[in-house]
């Protein structure tokens, strides 16, 4: 159970059953300009209880459907904080602009349990398979033109 406070917006919800995140909902109309960003509020302030962590993600019909994402994605809310829940906003379309009407499902909240690390200063790191190979070290996929030739 999560403690909610709301200031303008609505109660953060799951459309389905079984769904991971819960629907935030803006407090504010936007009008976001091709490639524009903007921070939109929620009007919605949380008490997550210690050992918990919100990550605040895109709803993927937004970015599927008119290229609106998320700037900082997954948006961290800390067990700690108490403002209200804000969401900036990235239109990614270069031609069209897009309008967030009051009301309208922004973003999802996904609440988990978070595990503190305890951070140990060494003098080397034991090995692993993987090493120091970092980013695109396990290749990528490439479409083909023909059907069931991919690399």
């Amino acid at each position: 159970m999560i403690e909610v406070l709301i200031g303008s917006g609505q109660v953060p919800e799951y459309s389905h059953p079984g769904d991971a995140g819960a629907d935030l909902h803006a407090a504010e109309a936007v009008e976001l300009a091709p490639g524009a960003r903007a921070t939109v509020g929620t009007g919605v302030s949380i008490a997550l209880p210690d050992g918990f962590v919100g990550f605040v993600v895109p709803r993927s019909g937004l970015a599927a459907k008119h290229g609106i994402t998320i700037v900082n994605s997954p948006g961290t809310v800390d067990a700690g904080y108490r403002g209200e829940i804000r969401v900036t906003l990235l239109n990614t379309d270069t031609s069209a602009a897009y309008s967030i009407a009051i009301g309208d499902r922004i973003a999802q909240l996904i609440v988990q349990p978070v595990t503190r690390a305890r951070f140990i200063p060494v003098e080397r790191l034991p090995g692993s398979e993987r090493g120091e190979s970092g980013f695109g070290s396990t290749g990528y996929s490439t479409p083909s033109t023909s059907i069931g030739d991919r690399t």
